[in-house]
């Protein structure tokens, strides 16, 4: 019997491991300008995909903040830069749209929705007139579910629930 309790676990299907991977971060300097490349592997929680095949829009926000390293203060905010993806499922169409700064495409699949909600190439950070290149910079990132922007009934007690918690941040050096 207790064998039985031990291996009934180890029977189910495996799930994905759900939250956010950030796969690839970095930043390049051309054309006079600092600019933030960054893909992500977003696995939603059960309860935010019901609530998306609903009809309930989700809300993604990227924030970078570009600071220069100081020794006799705190250190010097040079830039900061966010954006904001829509993912929402379309019921009379059966397609998922995402928009991006007032830019919608539509997608066959959720997969393929959230692909195109979690990476972004080019994305300008900074002018280079703004990097001292003798100082030492480092890039704050984080990618995240925004729950305040989901519809008010839905924000009660969600910040408690674990569900709802979805995202990734990383501290990365400026060379």
């Amino acid at each position: 019997m207790v064998a039985a309790a031990v291996l009934a676990p180890a029977a189910l299907p495996a799930r994905a491991q759900q939250g956010v991977e950030l796969s690839t971060l970095r930043t390049t300097r051309a054309e006079g300008v600092l600019s933030l490349d960054f893909s992500a592997r977003v696995t939603l929680p059960r309860a935010v995909e019901e609530a998306l095949s609903r009809g309930v829009p989700v809300y993604f926000v990227a924030e970078a903040t570009l600071w220069r390293n100081r020794w006799y203060w705190r250190d010097a905010r040079v830039a900061r830069v966010s954006r904001q993806w829509r993912v929402a499922f379309q019921p009379l169409t059966g397609h998922w749209r995402v928009g991006l700064a007032g830019l919608n495409q539509t997608h066959a699949s959720l997969s393929e929705a959230l692909t195109a909600a979690s990476r972004s190439a080019g994305w300008k950070l900074a002018e280079l007139s703004q990097v001292d290149p003798d100082k030492t910079h480092y890039l704050e990132f984080e990618y995240r579910l925004d729950i305040s922007q989901l519809p008010s009934p839905m924000q009660f007690g969600l910040v408690t629930q674990g569900d709802w918690v979805v995202g990734a941040s990383r501290v990365l050096k400026v060379e």
